[in-house]
């Protein structure tokens, strides 16, 4: 049944293409089954039609089955954006809107019968498509052009560089959208310039002539873009164009002649002043003049400069002649631009050629004024080559000087620093007065010592000229080595080294590396050197050493033998972070001054032991008894006073065998040296612990305190006891031993200068105590 009617309504369709009642405006194509499909042939709407809305376009029908009603649909984006309708029951199908081809250029549209009262659809899709037909409602536009152009002065024709693009939108390759470009309107007219085609869309500006920057400037040029259609349809665009100026205008001298003066043998600036006219733009390299000289400067005497501000031409006199007389000198100088210059010349731009013209130029008269020439040295800068320290008196140097305007010349000293050398007035000869000292101030770093001399004329007003002599001296060694530093600091908290440097003011070979040596064959037992060679020497201790100041006699060798000795002082402490001594250092400084109080309180000790020893053999009584003011002092302590300690336990004396009184001291008993202040007399105490079971027996004897029967020949010593001894000299300034200490003592050492002459016998009690065989001994002698 389906098929029997879709044949009936193809075959229906194709009679109706036949019959000529039917709408001449409507087309339609026999069904054509393509893949299951069937599609009509493509109806054709003219866009943007003037008719009135809705539109009837065409009329879907077939034959219907008796008695049977059908329903017609169509779809697809025509019928979404509301372009197409139909009419359900009759199958006509209108257009409801114009159509844009550049929007919409076609259109495929689904068409579908159903059956009313079963709703099914007879057979699957019928598809027709809608093609729009264009016609010229779009004019060409431009879709690129820039809106300025620059553009140089002197740019010979042809293109300028302007690219423009345009398109249409009307259907490609149909008289709608082919279309021009050309110039329609240009201001200022000339040069000419045209639009030159490229391919169907591209353009470029091309031009014929010359531009003239003095002229014109900036130019307008009007595009026209125009299609073939009917009725043709077109758009406009305006380029301007910007000239650059350029160098089409030569320089022209003001003057065609210029006169000046100078003298002669004078360097001069800005002798005279060549000024020019340039019509080209101010400041620009097509403005700026470049003078030349032509001819007249062979001798290269004169110079020219151009005045960035005025752009004149500056003529200088930079080299000094003798003209003997006076001269005219004829310069030619010519001028040009920075630019090279270009012409139009017969409607085209030339840069280069015959056809240019030649640069402008301009005599220039130089009167060169002839003047008292200056004497001239043969050669005005000498090297002499000597020994320093050579003897005074040697002639160095005699010039050789010619003046062709004076026979009468005399010479002067002008630059002679460190007073070395004379001049003879007459002959100019130089001559040493003194010895040189290459390692003077006065000689610079390469050894050269300078003396300048000059040569003046008798002229009026005189002429002079200047000779500078170079003395180069040769060094010898007449240098000791030196240290650098005479003091060093040694921190014992810190290493055991210091290391010392040496210098020399002779040069190779005559100065280091050095060779360093100690002096003192004493200090051999406190340092060694190591490193003891090169230009720093290294001082070490060779056993820890007590704080305070050592001097250290060194001996440095150069390396030709040359000797220096030199004294180094080396401070020893403990020090802070900066290798400075701490404030609290116990620094003793053991001069001669202290060496020298050290051996007076230990002969004072004696001399005080031995007065003890005989006062106390002449004591009768069985006990002593302490007065005055007593100390406990140890005898090998230096600083504070000791404490006092128990007394000892004296026997009664006793008489022995030899005819000495003998005091008996009790164990464990300590004995120590007494004090004497003022007329007091002292008490004898122990000081330290005495055991009888650990005395040998050889050594008892020393532990008694042994008296003779007589002292100094006193007979009643014995029956007088004891006898008080006061300090030697009426107005002395007698101690205690205690405070001979260092500490007490400080840096007064006056008491030595007190001691008076007396004292000087104590060496000799000394020295006959030590050599009796039976001497008394201390305990704290061993």
């Amino acid at each position: 049944m389906r098929i029997s009617f879709l044949l009936y309504l193809v075959s229906f369709a194709a009679l109706a293409l036949c019959i000529s009642c039917w709408d001449s405006r409507k087309k339609r194509d026999l069904l054509v089954r393509t893949k299951r499909v069937w599609v009509l042939s493509t109806f054709e709407l003219q866009e943007e039609m003037n008719v009135t809305y809705p539109h009837f376009l065409s009329k879907m029908y077939n034959d219907k089955v008796e008695g049977k009603e059908f329903r017609f649909e169509i779809s697809g984006v025509a019928v979404k954006e509301g372009y197409l309708t139909i009419d359900e029951k009759s199958g006509d199908v209108f257009v409801n809107k114009p159509i844009d081809r550049e929007t919409h250029p076609s259109f495929r549209v689904v068409f579908d019968v159903y059956d009313k009262e079963t709703t099914l659809k007879i057979d699957r899709e019928l598809v027709f498509d809608v093609v729009i037909k264009d016609i010229n409602d779009n004019p060409p536009k431009f879709f690129k052009i820039p809106k300025t152009v620059t553009v140089e002065e002197n740019m010979e024709e042809g293109l300028l560089g302007a690219e423009v693009i345009a398109y249409d939108e009307d259907e490609r390759n149909t008289v709608n959208s082919r279309f021009n470009i050309s110039v329609i309107a240009q201001h200022p007219p000339e040069p000419k310039i045209q639009a030159k085609w490229m391919d169907e869309r591209i353009v470029y500006l091309n031009f014929t002539g010359c531009f003239n920057y003095e002229k014109e400037n900036k130019y307008t040029v009007t595009l026209e873009a125009k299609d073939h259609g009917t009725p043709p349809m077109s758009s406009t665009a305006v380029i301007k164009l910007n000239v650059v100026d350029r160098n089409t205008n030569m320089p022209v001298f003001k003057e065609r002649e210029y006169q000046t003066k100078a003298s002669e043998m004078e360097i001069k600036d800005d002798i005279l002043r060549l000024a020019v006219d340039d019509k080209d733009t101010p400041n620009t390299d097509g403005w700026r003049a470049k003078y030349f000289f032509i001819s007249g400067n062979e001798e290269d005497i004169f110079k020219l400069e151009t005045d960035p501000k005025t752009n004149d031409g500056i003529l200088s006199i930079t080299k000094k002649k003798n003209f003997e007389i006076t001269s005219l000198v004829n310069l030619q100088i010519g001028v040009e631009n920075i630019e090279p210059f270009s012409k139009c010349e017969n409607g085209k731009m030339v840069k280069q050629g015959s056809k240019l013209p030649p640069p402008d130029s301009v005599s220039v008269k130089v009167l060169m004024i002839d003047t008292n020439d200056p004497p001239e040295f043969q050669k005005t800068n000498v090297d002499l080559f000597e020994k320093e320290e050579s003897d005074p008196g040697k002639v160095l140097f005699t010039p050789e000087v010619h003046d062709p305007d004076s026979t009468s010349l005399r010479f002067v000293l002008v630059e002679d620093p460190a007073d070395w050398v004379s001049v003879d007035g007459k002959t100019g000869e130089i001559r040493t007065t003194k010895k040189m000292d290459r390692e003077s101030p006065f000689v610079d770093d390469d050894n050269v010592y300078k003396v300048v001399i000059a040569a003046i004329d008798d002229a009026d007003p005189p002429a002079s000229s200047s000779c500078t002599i170079s003395i180069h001296l040769r060094d010898i060694n007449d240098h000791k080595p030196h240290l650098v530093n005479n003091s060093f600091i040694l921190c014992r908290n810190r290493n055991d080294k210091v290391m010392v440097s040496a210098y020399d003011l002779d040069a190779e070979p005559y100065s280091g590396p050095f060779y360093f040596l100690l002096n003192n064959n004493e200090d051999m037992k406190l340092w060694k050197l190591d490193p003891a060679y090169g230009q720093q020497g290294g001082l070490i201790t060779l056993n820890p050493l007590h704080f305070g100041n050592y001097s250290v006699p060194l001996v440095i060798q150069d390396q030709q033998g040359n000797v220096g000795q030199e004294t180094l002082v080396v401070v020893v402490c403990d020090c802070e972070e900066k290798d400075t001594c701490r404030s609290n250092n116990p620094t003793i400084d053991l001069g001669g001054p202290a060496i020298g109080i050290i051996i007076a309180g230990f002969l004072l000790f004696l001399l005080l032991l031995r007065i003890f020893e005989c006062n106390f053999g002449k004591q009768k009584r069985t006990d002593i008894t302490d007065e005055g003011i007593q100390t406990l002092v140890k005898y090998n302590d230096e600083g504070a006073h000791p404490l006092d300690k128990a007394e000892p336990v004296l026997q009664p004396p006793t008489t022995g065998a030899d005819g000495i009184e003998k005091t008996t001291v009790s164990k464990n008993s300590s004995l120590s040296m007494v004090n004497f202040h003022g007329n007091k007399s002292g008490t004898l105490r122990i000081s330290s612990p005495l055991k009888h079971d650990h005395i040998p027996r050889e050594t008892e004897r020393g532990f008694s305190i042994i008296r003779k029967s007589e002292v100094d020949g006193d007979p009643t010593a014995r029956e007088n006891g004891p006898k008080s001894y006061n300090c030697e000299g009426n107005k002395s300034k007698c101690v205690s031993l205690v405070e001979l200490s260092f500490n007490n003592l400080g840096e007064d050492l006056e008491i030595l200068d007190d001691l008076g002459p007396e004292f000087m016998p104590l060496v000799d009690i000394v020295k006959d105590t030590l050599s009796q065989k039976n001497a008394v001994s201390a305990p704290w002698d061993n």
